[in-house]
């Protein structure tokens, strides 16, 4: 059974920057399609963004530019390097695996996931 298991979320000022870590349990990360997806308050669970199994990178608009995905295989560990932070972007983050395919999908939605993280709450105030 694999788990993922997230870190890094804090409380920070508007402008600043986090640096979020999945771990998983096994050897996974770079053999699926690995995603951050967060949700805010009220909100339903959005992808932020998506890394193939070969590098292939993809971001929701509003974090094009501010946030970085990547990961380390050595240390079975998925990053999110979030910058320039803003109010809109407090929400718990979670990352998750996909089921089967190590390309990640055009239109992604929770589904597509099946392995999830516990989460990590960032908030970030003005």
């Amino acid at each position: 059974q694999v788990h993922l298991q997230e870190s890094g979320g804090a409380s920070v000022q508007q402008g600043g920057s986090l640096r979020l870590s999945c771990v998983a349990s096994v050897d996974t990360i770079n053999s699926r399609c690995m995603a951050w997806f967060r949700q805010a308050p009220g909100k339903e669970r959005e992808v932020v963004s998506m890394i193939s199994s070969d590098g292939r990178t993809t971001y929701e608009d509003s974090v094009k530019g501010r946030f970085t995905i990547s990961r380390d295989n050595a240390k079975n560990t998925l990053y999110l390097q979030m910058d320039i932070l803003s109010p809109e972007d407090t929400a718990i983050y979670y990352c998750a695996r996909r089921s089967v395919w190590p390309t990640c999908p055009g239109e992604p939605s929770t589904s597509h996931f099946n392995i999830w993280g516990q989460g990590t709450l960032v908030t970030v105030s003005s």
